[in-house]
């Protein structure tokens, strides 16, 4: 079994970069160091700055740098007792606006207000500017009428000023990004795009995985229990080729392993050839939730979340469901002539030796439209989107691939005849429509 030219193995998942994307600690703890060695840095030139002065017997100069550091000084002592306190208020209000959308949305796009690069910054340079105002006030020691300096901190002070100038400037900023992340256009717009981009990275699904034959051994999980998110493919296929073996990945992206549960799959070779511990030691990525990394369905998954959450009795907004749904053709129609299924991964000479499975053009169907169709049926706005983007599919997709489209549309058209008595209503809520009832 071989691989054509074409191919593009897939990055490795960075463990510590996603642990770095999905905590809140590092850039405000690196802003702090940084901000000190700079601070450093400015206490050593001022240093040099009035020594120069007086070197020269420039003393005029002197005064007047002393004037402007005094004139600063009150400046950055009211900063420094009210940014913590800005702090304080502007993050409080940002954790009950992340509960809000989480409620109103899905839990699930926390994860979009925890990697927001413009939130980390901010709070960065918020606890940044507080930290240089503490140290700045430390450095006021100046005698300006005997001439006898030890240190007049000009340019800290300007550094200071220009900090709480950024910090204002992040403050709209951050404002704006909060609100945007708020409105449920910008977040199912967040969510399609990176599900797109996970299309356009991911192999084509052009093996058969029937062909590889029985399997001559298997390799159960070894690790802490959680979502399967990556696998490094690279280390994979060089334990495989070193045995002379193909590899097959049993369980998929986003799946929940425990120890013990089957890994991998050997096939090819004889008995026993399979590789060993050390050799497929850190193969797999497994973290307490999934990513966009490699997932084909996750992003598909986060929208049909947030159309049901719409749908409820809770919150009864069809119209975020339709929107939902306007995503989700748009990602089916990027994936109707694409190649799914299993993907095959070759070594340096073009021979496969790790399959991994993805979900086909079925799977992918019933993830977008099952669910949201069996809580659409007392929505006609939501059952006459649905009816309008399987038609839309079932013009787009090859002939191969109607079934699943014919299918859902046969399931949601006896769901609400069964569900609506009325013929009239009934015609009404199976009419396709692209804006739902406009």
């Amino acid at each position: 079994m071989t691989k054509g030219k074409g191919y593009r193995r897939p990055r490795a998942l960075s463990p510590l970069r996603e642990h770095l994307r999905d905590t809140f600690w590092f850039a405000p703890t690196a802003a702090m160091v940084l901000v000190f060695a700079l601070w450093a840095g400015a206490a050593e030139l001022d240093a040099a700055l009035i020594g120069a002065l007086q070197d020269h017997q420039q003393y005029d100069e002197v005064t007047e740098l002393i004037r402007l550091a005094d004139d600063a000084k009150p400046v950055i002592s009211t900063v420094s007792s009210a940014m913590m306190t800005f702090i304080g208020v502007v993050f409080s209000i940002s954790l009950v606006a992340v509960q809000m959308a989480s409620g109103q949305f899905t839990p699930r796009v926390v994860r979009i207000f925890m990697r927001s690069r413009i939130t980390k910054l901010t709070f960065a340079v918020f606890l940044a500017t507080f930290t240089l105002t503490l140290l700045v006030l430390t450095s006021f020691e100046s005698d300006a009428q005997a001439h006898l300096v030890t240190t007049v901190p000009f340019l800290q002070s300007v550094l200071t000023l220009l900090m709480v100038a950024l910090s204002l400037f992040l403050f709209i900023a951050y404002v704006n990004s909060t609100l945007r992340l708020m409105r449920v256009g910008y977040v199912i717009d967040r969510i399609t795009g990176e599900s797109l981009r996970v299309i356009d990275k991911m192999p084509r699904g052009d093996v058969d995985a029937r062909e590889l034959g029985p399997a001559i051994g298997r390799v159960g999980y070894v690790g802490r229990a959680g979502v399967l998110r990556d696998v490094n493919i690279a280390r994979l296929v060089r334990a495989a080729q070193r045995q002379g073996v193909v590899l097959r990945l049993i369980p998929r992206l986003g799946d929940f392993v425990v120890p013990g549960t089957p890994l991998l799959a050997v096939h090819g070779g004889e008995e026993g050839r399979a590789p060993s511990r050390g050799a497929l030691r850190y193969t797999v990525s497994v973290g307490v939730e999934r990513t966009f990394h490699q997932d084909l369905g996750f992003g598909l998954r986060q929208l049909c979340d947030i159309a049901l959450r719409a749908l409820s009795a809770a919150i009864n907004d069809p119209t975020t469901a339709v929107q939902c749904l306007d995503r989700i053709v748009q990602l089916l129609s990027a994936l109707a002539d694409r190649p799914l299924g299993a993907v095959g991964h070759p070594d340096g000479d073009g021979v496969v030796r790790l399959v991994q499975d993805v979900p086909d053009w079925s799977d992918v169907v019933d993830l977008a439209f099952a669910e949201v169709r069996m809580c659409a049926v007392g929505s006609p706005q939501v059952t006459r989107r649905i009816m309008a983007g399987l038609d839309d599919l079932l013009r787009i997709a090859p002939a191969s691939r109607h079934q699943p489209l014919v299918r859902q549309r046969e399931l949601l058209a006896r769901a609400v005849s069964l569900a609506v008595p009325d013929e009239t209503e009934r015609a009404f809520a199976l009419e396709p429509d692209r804006q739902g009832i406009g």
